[in-house]
C-alpha cells in the first residue's frame, strides 16, 4: 500500500469513528443505552455505511434485537443481492472477539491439530495434521481412517453423527479415537488439546516425471508468521529454480485464505517474467468509498522461475485468497485446475474495531487484469477429480496429484470423476466438518478477504 492510500485510510477510519461516536452520543440519554447496546449500534452504523450491498439494507433494521455483533453481521447476509444470482451471495460477514482474532490471524490454534473429511458416506479420513500439534506428536497421519470417536463406532454422514464427531474433534479438550492405518492395523489414541503454531506449508518436493521436473508444494493457509512464511517461500522457490523444474503443481485443496500480503508474495514468484509490473488485482468498494479505497496492485516479479503454465489442486475448501491467487494469474499463464469447484469468495472485508469485537462486513470485490471476478459459484476445475483422502501427502498415486502428473506427461488428465458421484449428503457432511476453518484474506491495514 502506498503512502497516499495509508493516509486516506487513516483519515477515513477517523471519519467513520467520528460518525459512529456521534450516533452513540445522540442516544446517550436513552434508558437502554448500555455499553452492549452502544457496541451493537456502532456495528450497525459501520455496516450500513461500508457494506458492499448497503443499498439493499432495510431502514428499520434493529441492531439491538440481536445477541451480539456477530449475529448482526450474519443478519446482513440475506441482503447481498448480486445481479445474475438468484440467492444472496454473502456467506461470510461476521464478527469475532479481538482476543480470538489475534490468535486466528497469527496462526495460533488450541485444539488437536486434526483435519477430517469423509471419503465416502461411512469412511471418515484424516485429511491433514498440523506438524506442531498433539495429533502430529501422536504420530497420526493424513489418510488414516477413523473407526470410532469416544468409543462410538457409528461413523457416517447423518447430520446428528456429523455434529457429534465435529464437537468431539474441534470443540473438546480431550477425545479418544480408534484409527485404521494404511496397513490395516488398528490403533487407539487419546488426544488432549493444546496450543501450537500452525505450519501452512505442509510439503514441498520435486518429481522426476517422465523426463520432466515438476515442483509440488502443499500450502494449507495464508495465515501465520508472515516473515517466517516469506522466508520459507524464498527457500522453496530457490530449490525449485536450482532443480530446473519445468512445471509447477500448487496444492490449495484445504487453503481457506489468509494474508493478502502472502498471496501477493506467492503470486510474484509464480507469475512469468512477462507479467512483471502488470496488474495483479483490483479491489472495488461501494460507490461511497470507491474514490477513496479502490486499489490496484501490480506484480513485482520475484525469483528466477519463468513458467508458462501452472496446475492448482482445488476443492470446495479452497477459498478467498487462494481463489484470488488463481484468478490473478489467469491473464498471464495457462492455469489448469484439478479437483472440485472452489468455495466461491470473490469479495472481501476489513476488520473494524467495535468495543472488544472486530466486525467484518463484506466491503469490496476483486477483479483481475481482464476485469474477471464474480465467481460466487466457485472456480470450475478443468478436471473433476476426487480428493485422494486414502493417500498421504505427495503420494504420486493420490488422485489429484496423479491427474496433474499424467497431464504433464501425456497431455490428458486422469482419474476423472463425474460430479454426480459426490452426493449431497457427503458434500454437506464435509462442509460441516470444515466450518471452523477460516475463509478469508487479511489485507494490509484494511483487513481481510
Amino acid at each position: 500500500m502506498n503512502l497516499k492510500n495509508i493516509i486516506l485510510l487513516f483519515f477515513s477510519v477517523l471519519i467513520l469513528s467520528f460518525y459512529s461516536c456521534k450516533k452513540e452520543s445522540n442516544n446517550s440519554g436513552n434508558a437502554g443505552n448500555t455499553t452492549e447496546n452502544r457496541v451493537k449500534d456502532s456495528a450497525w452504523n459501520y455496516a450500513k455505511d461500508i457494506y458492499l450491498w448497503y443499498k439493499s439494507l432495510p431502514s428499520d433494521f434493529n441492531a439491538r434485537s440481536y445477541a451480539d455483533p456477530d449475529a448482526i453481521m450474519k443478519a446482513l447476509r440475506p441482503y447481498s443481492i448480486e445481479p445474475g444470482f438468484r440467492d444472496p451471495v454473502d456467506r461470510w460477514s461476521f464478527a469475532i472477539k479481538k482476543a480470538e482474532w489475534n490468535n486466528v490471524s497469527s496462526g495460533i490454534s488450541g485444539d488437536f491439530g486434526l483435519g477430517i473429511f469423509f471419503k465416502s458416506a461411512n469412511d471418515l479420513r484424516v485429511s491433514y495434521v498440523e506438524p506442531a500439534s498433539p495429533a502430529a506428536a501422536a504420530g497420526i497421519e493424513r489418510s488414516w481412517r477413523i473407526l470410532s470417536v469416544n468409543n462410538n463406532t457409528t461413523v457416517n454422514t447423518d447430520d446428528a453423527t456429523v455434529s457429534r464427531i465435529s464437537t468431539a474433534v474441534f470443540n473438546s479438550s480431550s477425545a479418544s479415537f480408534t484409527f485404521e492405518k494404511p496397513d490395516g492395523t488398528a490403533i487407539d489414541i487419546t488426544l488432549t488439546a493444546a496450543t501450537y503454531q500452525d505450519e501452512p506449508i505442509i510439503l514441498d518436493t520435486v518429481y522426476n516425471n517422465g523426463g520432466n521436473k515438476t515442483g509440488y508444494f502443499v500450502f494449507n493457509s495464508f495465515l501465520g508468521n508472515v516473515t517466517g512464511i516469506k522466508g520459507r517461500l524464498g527457500n522453496i522457490f530457490n530449490e525449485f529454480s536450482t532443480a530446473g523444474i519445468t512445471d509447477m503443481i500448487v496444492d490449495l485443496r484445504y487453503n481457506g485464505g489468509g494474508y493478502v500480503e502472502l498471496q501477493n508474495e506467492l503470486a510474484n514468484y509464480l507469475v512469468p517474467s512477462a507479467g512483471n509490473n502488470g496488474i495483479m488485482l483490483q479491489e472495488k468498494y461501494n460507490d461511497k468509498y470507491s474514490a477513496l479505497f479502490d486499489t490496484t496492485i501490480n506484480y513485482q516479479k520475484k525469483g528466477a522461475l519463468n513458467l508458462n503454465r501452472i496446475f492448482f489442486i482445488i476443492t470446495k475448501n479452497t477459498a478467498s485468497a487462494s481463489e484470488l491467487l488463481i484468478n490473478s494469474l489467469k491473464p498471464y499463464m495457462d492455469v489448469k485446475l484439478i479437483g472440485r469447484p472452489s468455495h466461491g469468495k470473490p469479495v472481501g472485508y476489513f476488520n473494524i474495531g467495535v468495543g472488544n469485537w472486530y466486525i467484518f462486513p463484506v466491503s469490496f470485490r476483486s477483479i483481475n487484469k481482464n476485469g474477471e471476478g464474480n465467481y460466487f459459484n466457485g472456480l470450475q476445475p478443468d478436471a473433476t477429480v476426487d480428493d485422494g483422502l486414502d493417500k498421504p501427502w505427495g503420494d504420486i498415486n493420490e488422485s489429484c496429484l496423479a491427474s496433474a502428473l499424467h497431464y504433464i506427461n501425456d497431455g490428458a488428465f486422469s482419474r476423472i470423476s463425474p460430479r454426480a458421484q459426490q452426493d449431497v449428503k457427503l458434500e454437506n457432511g464435509n462442509t460441516a466438518l470444515d466450518v471452523k476453518r477460516f475463509k478469508g484474506a487479511v489485507g494490509e491495514q484494511r483487513g481481510m478477504w
